[in-house]
């Protein structure tokens, strides 16, 4: 069970790096009221990926 603990961690933090980058290269295309939602949309996955990290280190 550790080292497939080890991996989703590796997935979320995979995840969420390719978020962050994919929401930048974005926000130079969308015009500003879609990259806005689609800022917010990536900031709820985050939160939400962060929670289930934390449940996985209790």
């Amino acid at each position: 069970m550790p080292n497939e603990k080890n991996e989703i961690e590796k997935l979320i933090d995979t995840m969420i790096f390719s978020g962050d980058e994919l929401v930048q290269k974005l926000k130079t295309v969308l015009p500003e009221s879609f990259s806005e939602s689609v800022v917010m949309f990536h900031e709820s996955n985050v939160a939400n990926l962060k929670k289930i990290k934390e449940l996985l280190n209790k």
